[in-house]
């Protein structure tokens, strides 16, 4: 069996919970289900929200909300249907900009200014050379030949 590297078993355990006890169910008070439900219709969360922050999967609780929707009936309490609430718009007011007038760009001229300074400085032995832009390749090549020999 070729196991790809996407699925959840290739991924290793990201959270698990030990369950202490003789069954593998847990059993949820009805004090405690009636709160996670209310949780549910306070309209903060979603359900997934709920009863992933209990531990719970979702089908869970919303089995307990039809469970308790029923036994409410049963008892002759009519829920209000909880619709949801219509969107609506916000008026929109469009103002114009007043014209702003452009500011001025300076341009500065493509023409790059040539620095004065060296485009290699060699300092040997405390002896410091500088070789400016455009020197000739055998005269470079002498001059450090010379520094070398003077050491």
């Amino acid at each position: 069996m070729i196991i790809s590297g996407d699925d959840p078993v290739s991924k290793g355990a990201q959270r698990f919970e030990v369950f202490t006890g003789s069954g593998k169910r847990r059993e949820w008070p009805p004090e405690v289900k009636a709160s996670i439900v209310a949780e549910c219709y306070s309209g903060r969360e979603g359900v997934s929200a709920v009863a992933r922050r209990h531990g719970l999967d979702p089908s869970q609780v919303y089995a307990w909300r039809r469970d308790l929707r029923k036994q409410l009936e049963a008892a002759g309490v009519v829920l209000p249907t909880t619709e949801p609430e219509a969107p609506s718009f916000v008026p929109a007011i469009v103002e114009v900009a007043p014209a702003v007038e452009p500011v001025p760009t300076v341009r500065r001229s493509k023409k790059r200014r040539r620095s004065k300074a060296s485009a290699v400085e060699l300092e040997i032995d405390g002896v410091a050379v500088k070789i400016s832009r455009g020197a000739d390749a055998g005269v470079i090549a002498a001059v450090i030949e010379a520094l070398k020999a003077t050491r």
